[in-house]
């Protein structure tokens, strides 16, 4: 028995970092205990470990088990370490060899020893190429995603089993190639064309001069005169999105949970267009776990508020901030959070 420390990734906003998950495995009175300010679904990691390490044919060790998450004063969220918990505590029973310290994990376990797919997968493979790391396994329809980041192996896990044959060398698992940002530039074209609209010349001057300029707008008019037709048709006259800003937009919308293996990458400029019923917190970000609000998914892209005059006011004035400063801020009691909301504001109203 002995402690085994398994690299991992954490989230602070779109900001990755690294975490240190360190498995000291005893003797004494059988118990198992994680520190480190884990949330619940970290806790609660316990018991989808045991279940995976049974299904993967390891007994789980009957010891003293003490699992620490370092840094231990940064609050840790999330289903992402129980993959490392798992290796930290095979490794701990010394079921399997030592850990690389170059390669980092994340992912969530089922029962069955499946790797299910986790949020915010590009920030964390951001992190580990700052942090120098070579070798990251993330869950199999994570890994395009975090294929994005240069300089790291990037391995794809279907399962604990399959890991662990891939660990001892028995069966190997190949790493993705990076992936080929122009090739997903080149699929995600803008919904509707600009061009396309006919009529109203003078309304789209003054669209395409604020585009240019990196203005604001409000259109004023009857209804039905195409005010939101020509809105939804904005992103085709911006110009394409840069390596640096499509990152940067797909690491809000990974941890808002709105990639997938189909589209890994967010190359095309965002157009949000939220219902004026949306809440301050839906609007701005906020939560329990702070999640990014419209303001900031619409970063690089389009913010569309149609029915302005709808809006409540409160509302509204949270725009005043994120317009000025380019970001927000959550401030929550265990810490605050800053995301990006750079972003053209066009308005419609009758």
């Amino acid at each position: 028995m002995a402690l085994a420390v398994v690299k991992s990734l954490g989230l602070g906003g779109i900001r990755g970092y690294g975490v240190s998950v360190e498995c000291d495995v005893s003797k004494g009175m059988p118990h198992f205990d994680i520190v480190g300010l884990p949330d619940a679904a970290v806790k609660e990691a316990r018991e989808r470990v045991r279940a995976a390490m049974r299904a993967s044919g390891f007994s789980f060790p009957i010891n003293q088990i003490t699992v620490n998450l370092a840094p231990a004063d940064t609050k840790k969220n999330g289903t992402i370490y129980d993959l490392p918990l798992l290796l930290g505590i095979l490794a701990g029973a010394e079921y399997i060899a030592p850990i690389a310290e170059t390669a980092a994990f994340v992912g969530e376990l089922s029962l069955s020893g499946d790797v299910r797919p986790v949020t915010g997968t590009i920030s964390m493979a951001l992190a580990a190429e700052r942090l120098g790391i070579t070798d990251l396994y993330v869950p199999a329809d994570n890994a395009v995603e975090a294929s994005f980041a240069q300089g790291v192996n990037v391995y794809p896990v279907d399962n604990v089993g399959n890991l662990l044959m891939h660990l001892r060398g028995l069966e190997r698992i190949e790493p993705l190639a990076p992936a080929d940002f122009s090739a997903y530039a080149r699929e995600q074209a803008p919904g509707r064309d600009f061009a396309s609209v006919k009529g109203q010349e003078n309304v789209k001057r003054a669209l395409e001069i604020a585009v240019a300029g990196g203005h604001n707008i409000l259109m004023c008019g009857p209804p039905g005169t195409g005010k939101s037709m020509l809105a939804s048709g904005l992103p085709s006259i911006f110009p394409d999105m840069s390596r640096d800003e499509a990152l940067e937009a797909t690491e809000i919308h990974s941890i808002a949970g709105e990639t997938s293996s189909l589209r890994p990458i967010i190359t095309a400029r965002p157009f949000r267009t939220p219902h004026h019923t949306i809440s301050q917190a839906g609007l701005a970000g906020g939560g329990t776990i702070p999640r990014p609000g419209e303001i900031s998914l619409a970063h690089n892209g389009v913010l569309f508020l149609d029915e302005l005059p709808e809006f409540s006011r409160a509302t509204l004035e949270i725009l005043r901030q994120p317009l000025e400063d380019g970001s927000v801020t959550i401030s929550r009691a265990s810490g605050s959070l800053t995301y990006p909301s750079r972003f053209m504001l066009v308005c419609a109203m009758n």
